[in-house]
């Protein structure tokens, strides 16, 4: 396997610095998604949201409690309070 060039190491090195920046941004969008899906297309981004959350390391209860609820208003404002904790 072929060493990676000095460029291809700041770009690795630059994602995983802003692994949780990226993480939250995706949940920001899955959360308009998710306000405009119905049906499977909601459970998807259920699924998606719940494993970007984990990746931001939000405990599994909470993630289940928001889940059950479905209310997109008290998702929008946990996304927004975790943007604004970081």
């Amino acid at each position: 396997m072929a060493e990676r060039s000095n460029y291809q190491n700041k770009v690795i090195k630059n994602y995983y610095d802003n692994r949780e920046n990226i993480a939250l941004q995706r949940c920001q969008e899955i959360v308009t998604e998710l306000y405009l899906a119905t049906g499977k297309k909601r459970q998807r981004q259920w699924d998606l949201l719940a494993t970007h959350l984990e990746k931001l390391e939000v405990a599994q209860a909470t993630i289940d409690h928001l889940r059950t609820q479905d209310n997109i208003e008290v998702v929008a404002n946990f996304v927004t309070n975790l943007s604004k904790g970081r």
